[in-house]
């Protein structure tokens, strides 16, 4: 049992595990981290801030017991001059406790100024390591885009993405039914060409239909070319006659000439002699 628990345990965290790679966007854990690296460095110098307003205050303090620590002195001289010793004394006691709470809080002060140099130094190397991470952060969240966006044109131009792959299919899906549609028109065709499929307008015809119509149409053709053949064979021999009839009229007070002996034309026939008149 425990042994399926771990499995489960298992196979739970590495889903878990690629479902958040999945998601994660590493501009924006950039980001992110950026941000919290501000937040130590704010709080960086807050610290110096504190550090340095306790050093401060501190100062104040050692002035005033400073001042205090002087008065004291001279009231003691003047008690002194004055004969007055046991006064003297008195001021001299409180001067001495006074110095005692001066050296203390020297002591103090110099801790607060070693630690607020400590701390100024850190928020120092702390800035530097921000600006440069930023500097880092900025370069790879660029870098990233870029390969981001070649990598989508890439798979755009090899129709691998899901946008370009939807269209892909639709297209695809497109040709098939296309090529669907094509086929069974031509199928159709060929069966009402060979008889095999009625059709109910009556304008269909078989391969034998056609081949009569196809001669018959030729017959005609060849019909109509004898026939402007001897049109324009006949407006030829008219032409012709028009011609010939011109050239035989003679002007008037003419003779025609006479051929030469032994030669007539060829039109001329002889007429022959007619018995009949002696």
């Amino acid at each position: 049992m425990s042994g399926v628990m771990k499995r489960m345990g298992m196979l739970f965290r590495a889903k878990a595990n690629k479902a958040l790679d999945r998601a994660e966007d590493p501009r924006e854990t950039l980001d992110y981290s950026y941000q919290k690296q501000l937040e130590l460095l704010q709080k960086v110098r807050r610290g110096v801030a504190d550090v340095a307003t306790s050093r401060k205050r501190l100062e104040l303090q050692l002035g005033q017991l400073q001042s205090q620590s002087s008065k004291l002195e001279d009231q003691g001289r003047k008690a002194l001059a004055l004969g007055r010793e046991d006064l003297a004394r008195e001021a001299l006691s409180r001067r001495a406790a006074l110095q005692q709470q001066v050296t203390d809080l020297e002591t103090q002060h110099q801790t607060l100024q070693s630690e607020e140099e400590k701390l100024t130094l850190a928020a120092q190397r702390l800035q530097a390591k921000v600006d440069a991470f930023r500097t880092k952060k900025e370069t790879i969240k660029a870098t990233y885009t870029a390969a981001q966006a070649q990598t989508r044109i890439g798979e755009a131009f090899s129709g691998i993405s899901e946008e370009m792959g939807d269209v892909g299919l639709a297209i695809q899906r497109a040709e098939d039914k296309t090529a669907q549609l094509q086929a069974r028109a031509g199928a159709i065709d060929e069966l009402m060409a060979s008889g095999a499929l009625d059709d109910p307008t009556g304008m269909a015809k078989d391969d034998i239909a056609a081949e009569l119509d196809r001669l018959s149409g030729g017959t005609d053709v060849e019909l109509e070319l004898q026939r402007m053949k001897a049109e324009l064979a006949g407006g030829s021999t008219q032409q012709q006659a028009i011609e010939g009839g011109n050239a035989q009229q003679q002007p008037q007070g003419q003779q025609p000439q006479q051929a030469p002996q032994g030669q007539q034309p060829q039109n001329q026939q002889q007429t022959p002699p007619d018995f009949g008149k002696h």
